[in-house]
């Protein structure tokens, strides 16, 4: 068997590319090396700021430019898979696959279409974003989502303070995280009075998966987030031998 070598590490089989942040990643996070229970390799992408989204540049070129020039590093380094720590790079997610030659998966979002089928096409999805007046066309459009043909339900977590505050803001250093896991109860009681069809979560925001069980626990549904994803396509990457007996 002959391996192929000249990378500067092995074993990560998963990038992870984070924006630039200030706030604590508690376990679950997508930027906590602990939330897996295999190795990722994390990195930073140059000059976007947790804001990137809903600031005056937004999803301009010259970000685009960093995100890809990020993605071909961390293929150059071994890597078998990238991510991001942000469920709006769903806008850049054509682009920066076909920049790089594997599998580039931009943002939760990308499993709705495959959750819609999975609930017989006719359940309707609730999604919960750090920002849903951010939460567009141009995103949908780049995971494969027609608003049109699959039901959804979407709020924002920018209403609530201490999410706001330490997340989209970064204006607090320290966060209260029993208050923000309140918040996202809340935010998930609400959505559901609003539509009661939900049949399933999709959690956009790469901060949210902490809160995942709490809302599972609350409603009884499933809940998809970023974890869910990565632990997807890392099994699909990094496949194990079977060891049995018949």
């Amino acid at each position: 068997m002959l391996i192929k070598g000249g990378y500067p590490f092995y074993g990560e089989a998963i990038g992870i590319m984070l924006n630039s942040t200030t706030y604590p990643l508690i376990p679950g996070n997508v930027g906590n090396a602990s939330t897996y229970s295999f190795p990722v390799r994390i990195v930073s992408t140059p000059g976007l700021p947790t804001d990137w989204w809903c600031d005056s540049k937004g999803a301009n070129e010259e970000r685009l430019g960093k995100v890809i020039e990020t993605a071909k590093k961390l293929e150059s380094e071994g890597v078998r898979a990238i991510t991001t720590g942000c469920g709006f790079y769903a806008i850049f997610q054509k682009e920066v696959a076909e920049a790089v030659k594997i599998p580039f998966f931009s943002s939760p979002l990308l499993m709705v279409p495959i959750i819609h089928r999975m609930l017989g096409e006719k359940g309707r999805i609730g999604i919960i974003t750090a920002g849903a007046k951010n939460l567009g066309t141009l995103h949908f459009k780049g995971v494969g989502i027609d608003p049109k043909k699959i039901p959804l339900g979407i709020i924002g977590m920018m209403e609530y303070d201490e999410f706001r505050k330490v997340i989209i803001e970064e204006s607090k250093i320290e966060a209260d995280i029993e208050q923000i896991e309140k918040e996202v109860i809340d935010a998930a009681k609400k959505i559901l009075q609003i539509y009661p069809d939900i049949e399933a979560f999709v959690f956009e925001c790469s901060d949210l998966p902490p809160f995942s069980k709490s809302v599972q626990d609350l409603t009884g549904l499933p809940v998809f987030d970023f974890i869910t994803m990565i632990n997807w396509v890392y099994t699909a990457v990094v496949q194990k031998q079977y060891n049995g007996f018949m």
